[in-house]
């Protein structure tokens, strides 16, 4: 995808969310932020006895950067393995954000998804 289709994905995203919102009753829920900046997520998960995660939300506070990137990551989710979200790195992100936006916006491209790892850290016993 061409720097501007990547800028354009962004926009999208951060004008219109994806799974924006609080999930009632959740399985899973964490808050994450990054001091410096402000910006803020909190991800919520619902997953099934199959270790799917059935349903996926997020709210937060920041930047273009991160808050498009909660949306992104929330829409590649539902619906997938608790192994597959498990399994996501840097280089997924990367490829949904641009390497461009990575490199000046780490912590912000990022913070979704550190969010996401600590709250699958963090799973209840019934739930792993």
């Amino acid at each position: 995808m061409d720097r501007q289709a990547q800028i354009e994905l962004l926009l999208d995203h951060y004008e219109n969310p994806r799974n924006r919102g609080k999930l009632e009753n959740p399985d899973a829920h964490m808050t994450w932020g990054n001091p410096g900046c402000g910006d803020i997520i909190t991800l919520y998960l619902k997953i099934d006895d199959s270790e799917r995660i059935t349903d996926i939300a997020f709210e937060g506070e920041g930047c273009t950067v991160s808050q498009a990137a909660a949306s992104m990551l929330t829409e590649k989710l539902k619906g997938q393995a608790l192994s597959y979200a498990a399994s996501l790195s840097v280089d997924d992100i990367t490829s949904w954000v641009g390497r461009e936006i990575m490199l000046s916006r780490p912590r912000c491209a990022l913070l979704a998804l550190d969010t996401l790892k600590l709250a699958l850290r963090y799973l209840p016993k019934k739930l792993v």
